[in-house]
């Protein structure tokens, strides 16, 4: 079954009419409320422009010269995992990967730290032609680009991300990272970004430095310690979580880690899809 629940006033239209995923369809249009029993469901699938605009980007952010907007994509288990055996594929689905296409074919950057790309063992973000359209109005270059975050910038630059990007990878560090480094990741081409006065980057530097770069329309992909840093600092605006109907149990991390806050941060649901089993959701940080 494929289900969307309107859930607020902040659910974009509906119309009328981690790494390279799947292109399984999901979605479809409904009416009614989150969470009742019963809410009725027109069971069709959505394409690709639908989810799109499901997923569109506020005004401010997709404007030139807007503010930026920082949103994450992440999966959990059932009892909170956010991986399994070390990846997030194992509790993944089509219609999840689906999404995860379409947040990346609406971006203007994806950002995303350093053990997730050795982990998920991230390639360069590809131009996809459902996208190619859309992305030209907006102005958008044919694919996002990549922003890797790390303090000892311990990457092999020699990996595709590095060397064969449609568009150039960043690298973003403080300003006390290891020097050598530096230089190896200037030498292979990289641009180094210096958003942090000691060795790492820090949240909002990382969000203020890339919108100074044109690059409003963030998505993060993790892992879960760069996703803490940001729910710590107060700069994410967003959260695309997919819930999967899978138990795992084990150690593996949560979505986000680090330290805890001294007051939760409280987001409200915007929307919410479901395909067998699987909730979609997108909060979105309250005031």
């Amino acid at each position: 079954m494929r289900r969307l629940f309107p859930v607020t006033d902040q659910t974009p239209p509906v119309p009328t009419g981690r790494p390279d995923r799947s292109t399984a369809p999901v979605g479809g249009a409904a009416t009614g409320t989150a969470g009742v029993p019963g809410a009725p469901a027109e069971e069709r699938e959505w394409s690709l422009d639908e989810l799109a605009e499901a997923y569109a980007y506020p005004a401010t952010a997709a404007a030139a010269g807007g503010a930026a907007w920082l949103r994450a994509n992440m999966v959990s288990s059932l009892d909170g995992a956010a991986q399994h055996d070390g990846r997030s594929q194992p509790i993944s689905s089509a219609a999840d990967m689906r999404i995860f296409g379409t947040l990346r074919g609406l971006a203007d950057v994806v950002v995303v730290g350093a053990e997730t790309v050795r982990l998920e063992g991230y390639r360069p973000a590809r131009a996809r032609d459902a996208f190619a359209a859309r992305r030209a109005a907006a102005g958008q270059g044919p694919a996002p680009a990549v922003a890797v975050v790390s303090a000892s910038l311990d990457l092999d630059f020699s990996l595709p991300l590095f060397t064969a990007p449609l568009v150039p990878t960043l690298l973003l560090t403080g300003a006390a990272a290891p020097a050598d480094r530096v230089g190896r990741a200037r030498e292979a081409g990289v641009e180094v970004v210096v958003a942090g006065d000691g060795a790492g980057a820090e949240p909002a530097r990382i969000v203020a430095e890339l919108a100074a770069r044109g690059l409003t329309r963030q998505l993060t992909e993790g892992g879960p310690r760069l996703l803490g840093q940001f729910v710590a600092d107060g700069v994410l605006d967003e959260l695309c979580l997919t819930v999967s109907p899978t138990l795992t149990a084990g150690d593996a991390q949560r979505i986000a880690g680090g330290p805890s806050l001294a007051v939760p941060a409280r987001f409200a649901l915007a929307s919410l899809l479901e395909e067998d089993g699987f909730l979609f959701t997108r909060y979105r940080r309250k005031g």
